[in-house]
């Protein structure tokens, strides 16, 4: 049999608690009065610290604020709710949601919430089901104060889950479930594939020591933050990528504000040291935003540097696939695109070595070109120049050293590039031309003069015995005379 994925609502699908959105449209309607003792400060702990008894109580008694109302005198208000809440569906809940269905697995929302106020809200996320708790309607069409059948929580929810794929055929083992709280641990023990999403300090732990995966769907897969704090990992890093944190390094940055404020966009640029990435974080920084970037595989393979990377936002390519088989290697930064983050990508795959170096003339692979057609997210190029002064590729560490007279790295962000979508081959020159254009001052077509300055441009300062005679003719004419 097939499985399903099984969503959580509050906390889990949308960021924080569904109630004080619900209970403010009723009000609006005047299909509730007044508001419950201590109402706000049981939303506030459960949207800090996850569910709560008294939560559970205040949602349990809600069927008695229905009681004698008719039970079709909620349709517009549960619209109404649903387009408040539909925008506080964290971004990647949207590509997660899809990914399940083009599996061919139903997913399910299986929620607490009443029913009749939650559908709306499934209908517009394009959900298969709902299971939630229902309330009991008397002879005359009126809501009677009861629940009909279960109150859909904990131990409830999991027989409710049982259920529904008992009558669906849907086995659980080769299913899904994702929620924040601890009370939905019987459903998360229940099935093959569970998922702590934004968990509760209790579910964290239990998470922990089940080695279940812990989920953020407001961040890029993979995306660490500090357990129980909600802080990305990779904000804290680019809170160290500051001038003065840098002091061997003056920094130059121009027209920052082509960076768009918000939505995705993927920023291109040239590759001239190590020091780039801790220049473009603080150029994020500098912009109020946090990104992903690309980097080849053999990055993340490595057994520290891997998990790291993944951390503070990395995104895998595997540049050697070409057979066409098993998941697109941009795959995961197009989703990264779809949640409205900025993608870092380097088109030219590596720091150019020998008299590459030193030409304005860039090459590059077309996966950015190919990653705007996938996403449609513009590309704004970006030119770097002066971070191998800083740590060139001959060294193993940045000159940290040079305080009292520091090289200047200069950074140049232009507008976005106009692709046309029908050749990445061309569409690829055009990128590559754009960051040509933004080259500082100094940057290209750099006369060779000596072999010391073309060793810097090679690992561990050590020019390859077959570039030898090339560079020594460039050094040759660029000296004659």
């Amino acid at each position: 049999m097939p499985g399903a994925a099984f969503f959580d609502l509050d906390r889990t699908l949308i960021r924080k608690a569904s109630g004080p959105v619900i209970a403010q449209t009723l009000r609006d309607a005047g299909l509730v009065r007044g508001r419950v003792p201590a109402e706000s400060a049981i939303f506030w702990w459960f949207n800090r610290f996850g569910e709560s008894l008294p939560a559970i109580a205040l949602a349990r008694q809600a069927v008695l604020t229905a009681m004698g109302k008719p039970a079709d005198g909620y349709h517009e208000a549960a619209e109404i709710a649903a387009e408040a809440l539909y925008d506080m569906v964290e971004p990647y809940a949207h590509g997660l949601i899809k990914d399940h269905q083009d599996a061919g697995r139903p997913v399910v929302l299986a929620t607490t919430t009443p029913y009749h106020l939650i559908k709306p809200l499934a209908d517009r996320l394009g959900l298969d089901d709902v299971i939630a708790t229902r309330y009991a309607v008397d002879e005359h069409g009126r809501y009677n104060g009861q629940h009909d059948g279960r109150f859909v929580w904990s131990w409830n929810k999991l027989a409710s889950v049982r259920e529904w794929a008992a009558e669906h055929d849907v086995d659980l083992k080769e299913s899904h479930a994702y929620s924040d709280s601890v009370f939905d641990a019987p459903l998360l023990s229940a099935v093959g594939h569970p998922h702590a999403v934004n968990p509760d300090p209790r579910l964290h732990l239990l998470a922990t020591a089940k080695r279940w995966p812990v989920l953020h769907l407001d961040v890029a897969p993979g995306t660490m933050k500090v357990p129980l704090l909600d802080v990305q990992v990779r904000k804290l890093v680019m809170e160290l990528a500051r001038p003065e944190t840098m002091r061997y390094a003056r920094f130059q940055i121009n027209d920052i504000e082509n960076i768009p404020a918000e939505g995705p966009a993927i920023l291109a640029g040239n590759h001239r040291s190590y020091f780039d990435m801790p220049t473009m974080m603080l150029v994020l920084r500098t912009s109020g935003r946090t990104g992903g970037f690309l980097a080849k595989r053999e990055m993340f393979d490595l057994p520290v540097l891997g998990h790291v990377m993944r951390g503070i936002g990395g995104i895998r390519v595997d540049r050697d696939r070409t057979d066409g088989d098993g998941p697109d290697p941009l795959a995961a930064a197009v989703k990264v695109l779809a949640g409205g983050e900025l993608v870092g990508i380097l088109p030219e795959g590596t720091i150019p070595r020998g008299l590459d170096f030193f030409s304005a003339t860039l090459e590059g692979f077309t996966g950015v070109a190919r990653l705007a057609a996938l996403s449609r997210a513009p590309v704004i190029p970006f030119a770097l120049g002066g971070t191998e002064q800083v740590w060139p590729r001959s060294s193993s560490l940045p000159h940290v050293w040079n305080v009292t007279d520091p090289p200047t790295v200069t950074v140049n962000i232009g507008t976005p590039v106009e692709l046309k979508y029908r050749s990445e081959v061309a569409d690829t020159r055009r990128i590559l031309n754009a960051i040509v254009e933004l080259l500082p001052e100094g940057a290209g077509d750099i006369p060779v003069t000596s072999l010391e300055q073309v060793a810097s441009s090679y690992p561990g300062g050590r020019i390859p015995e077959e570039d030898l005679p090339a560079i020594e003719a460039a050094i040759a004419a660029n000296t004659a005379g």
